[in-house]
């Protein structure tokens, strides 16, 4: 439930989900139609879908226990990297930490590169307790602006705090495109302009419209207007 979706969104859903269902077994048996019943208003019900697939392999496939291994994990249908990481840590203690934004934030400020492999990245026997702190440490200190340093604890410790400079995160940026089609009619001797931006066209659908195509990068975005328009005196 928490994929894209704020904790106090999912508080009463979460509640009200495993008052009816509140086991995997019953999980398994109950019908997509009521799974999905509970589940609206959240969303992205794929997950729904997903969880509820899963549930009928774990208890066919594995007992109504959850695997050990990274890659059965990353088999069941929902989970990738991400969730695999954190159900191993929380779960079973490994030395696994789940890389969301506010963990890579963290991770690059305190060694001032961008950290990918995480397994085994600190030694400790509490494995669960520190990947889930590093999720609230993200969200609550070591924020992406204003980091709250003068409260942190491991300040001596981290990169970010000794040099000042900021560490950005590689993102892959993507390119996209966003169309929009203008239809517009001009008086000049009234300065008057009548704009639509849909095929609704009205009395200009019986006009020959001149047509003119402008491309124009904002942000991320090439934006494609498409201007059809009749000149009147």
């Amino acid at each position: 439930m928490l994929q894209q979706t704020q904790v106090k969104t999912v508080i009463p859903y979460f509640k009200n989900f495993v008052k009816e269902i509140p086991n995997l077994k019953i999980l398994s048996n109950s019908s997509e139609k009521k799974i999905l019943k509970l589940w609206e208003g959240l969303g992205y019900y794929r997950r729904a879908r997903n969880l509820h697939k899963t549930s009928k392999i774990l208890i066919k496939k594995y007992n109504g226990q959850i695997p050990k291994n990274f890659i059965e994990l990353k088999e069941l249908p929902g989970i990738g990297d991400y969730t695999a990481n954190i159900l191993l840590a929380l779960i079973y203690n490994q030395p696994r930490i789940a890389l969301d934004g506010n963990v890579k934030r963290v991770l690059s400020r305190l060694f001032s590169e961008n950290i990918e492999d995480t397994e085994n990245l600190f030694k400790t026997n509490r494995n669960a307790d520190l990947a889930e702190a590093l999720m609230e440490f993200g969200a609550l200190i070591c924020k992406p602006k204003d980091p709250r340093c003068y409260e942190c604890k491991i300040k001596k410790m981290c990169k970010y705090y000794e040099s000042e400079s900021k560490i950005k995160l590689k993102r892959k940026i993507k390119i996209q495109t966003k169309s929009y089609d203008i239809f517009c009619y001009l008086k000049r001797n009234t300065k008057q302009i009548a704009l639509t931006k849909n095929n609704n066209l009205g009395f200009l659908i019986y006009q020959k419209l001149k047509k003119h195509r402008k491309v124009t990068k904002t942000g991320n975005f090439y934006v494609i207007i498409k201007i059809l328009y009749l000149t009147k005196n």
